[in-house]
């Protein structure tokens, strides 16, 4: 072996060990008493053969180094449940992995519900300590607070009033998901020009020529309108959506992947980000605009046919209001760019659908529904339909083909379709929810818009005597409790 590839694996020995040597591996022996020594702990219970651990085990580490290096009251510590916590795990109920829990002075106190990333264990713990804003009383711990590289709501108040009693209660409740700091400071509140106001400060990186880089709150002194005025404006203009906060962006949306990278690349980023930013400043009041890490959202590239991104340009997709997919199809440019918006707003685009091809040959017992032919065979067949989501890799749903084909031809004959839909080759429309496979739904025929998830059994029986008691019509084979009835002679 080389000296550069020596280098390399004890390099990475060393980079393995030193992040995993700040998270506490506790068992039955010690939990309690190590638990009880620190003022807050959050714990992963996992088993070494769990993927899911597997991923989280090098992100918590990080986060562990994080906030051992910001000085937080927070320690992070792991059990394992197949060996040593056996008992620990059981105690505190663990059913599956990993399961995170946050302990206060040695007793349970939550479930952990927050991200799964290292910044985002790290900002969700942080708040969960200590008061839910700081108070900055220097010039010093001000230009600290706002220099962060998230959002900042900072409250000043010259006195007690209405507006700081809705403010601490704001940060009560969001303390989790943005990080608030107040002021009764003399010289800031003079220096800032605010005597009774809440500010919004955007994160330095993101500031730009085309918005503001703080927003003043202008509503009346309640909750409800400070977190809206918060939820409102703490992306700003093109917000840098990540894994993170990616459920604060709604359709309608736009999103450009690329090399986002504000770690190691913030100009190279803000490069392409301030091209977008140009354009989107027209189109703010139809369109919600971010920014995303083509290598963190390959999943969402690929529900756009997309699995590999080339270049360094953006690609641009997005969703409307009825949050069908659209794609723009151009290389970027701002020119182009701004042609695709103008063209999305006035609804002049084709949606994108994702969609096998439709087959030929589609008249056997179970009808194959794809993303261009599912109004045809669903939607609008004029038949009650049961209708199957699956995956071709699912072992429960190979299991269910034969069963389901049996079922397809025991009601050839009726007026109800029996339909099955490859839900990863494929876009699976509105209302139809598919979380896991195989997912099944019921769509009668005179209500489509309102489909029911199955949850019945799924053996041939199960399936015919939920049909006979659904079916908008009794069926021509069988009475309303699933027997079939005698053949007159």
């Amino acid at each position: 072996m080389s000296i550069c590839k020596l280098i390399f694996f004890a390099s990475l020995v060393y980079l393995s060990s030193g992040a995993e040597k700040d998270v506490l591996e506790l068992g039955d022996d010690d939990f309690s008493s190590v638990v009880e020594e620190h003022e807050t702990v959050l714990v992963m219970f996992y088993a070494p053969w769990c993927g899911h651990c597997k991923k989280l085990k090098p992100e918590y580490a990080k986060a562990a180094g994080i906030i051992k290096d910001d000085d937080v009251p927070v320690v992070l510590a792991k059990v394992d449940c197949t060996e040593a916590g056996k008992e620990t795990c059981n105690k505190f109920s663990v059913s599956g992995y990993p399961t995170l829990k946050i302990f206060r002075g040695g007793k349970l106190s939550s479930e952990y519900n927050g991200p799964r990333e290292a910044v985002g264990i790290v900002k969700y713990m942080k708040a969960q300590v200590g008061p839910s804003s700081k108070d900055l009383n220097k010039d010093s711990e001000f230009e600290d607070f706002i220099s962060k590289d998230d959002v900042a709501i900072i409250g000043f108040f010259e006195k007690e009033s209405d507006l700081k009693g809705a403010f601490i209660t704001t940060a009560e409740a969001l303390r989790e998901k943005y990080r608030f700091g107040h002021t009764s400071n003399k010289k800031l509140l003079s220096k800032h020009g605010q005597e009774d106001a809440v500010v919004l400060y955007r994160p330095k990186h993101l500031h730009n020529k085309f918005e503001p880089n703080s927003v003043k709150y202008e509503g009346e002194p309640s909750k409800s309108e400070i977190e809206k005025f918060i939820q409102k404006n703490s992306n700003g203009l093109v917000g840098h959506r990540s894994r993170d906060n990616m459920n604060d962006f709604k359709p309608p949306f736009v999103v450009a992947y690329y090399n986002v990278d504000y770690v190691k690349n913030v100009k190279g980023t803000n490069y392409w980000r301030n091209r977008i930013l140009k354009v989107a400043k027209d189109f703010a009041d139809s369109f919600t605009f971010a920014v995303s890490s083509k290598d963190d959202f390959q999943h969402e590239l690929n529900e756009y046919g997309h699995d590999y991104v080339k270049g360094d340009k953006p690609i641009v997709f997005a969703r409307n209001a009825k949050n069908q997919k659209f794609a723009m199809g151009d290389e970027f440019s701002v020119e182009a760019f701004e042609t695709f918006l103008k063209k999305l707003k006035s609804g002049e685009l084709e949606p994108y659908l994702k969609s096998e091809p439709i087959p030929e040959d589609n008249d056997g017992p179970v009808t194959v529904a794809v993303g261009k032919n599912f109004d045809d065979v669903v939607t609008n067949n004029g038949k009650d339909t049961l209708i199957e989501f699956y995956a071709p890799w699912c072992g429960h749903c190979k299991k269910l083909t034969p069963i389901y084909d049996d079922l397809g031809e025991k009601m050839k004959d009726e007026d109800v379709a029996i339909v099955k839909m490859d839900a990863t080759a494929n876009d699976v429309p509105e209302p139809y929810d598919v979380r896991g496979f195989p997912t099944l739904y019921w769509a009668p025929k005179n209500d489509k818009k309102s489909p029911v998830k199955y949850d019945s059994g799924r053996e041939l029986d199960d399936f015919i005597k939920y049909i006979a008691k659904h079916s908008t019509s009794e069926l021509k084979g069988y009475d309303r409790k699933g027997k079939a009835k005698k053949s007159e002679l």
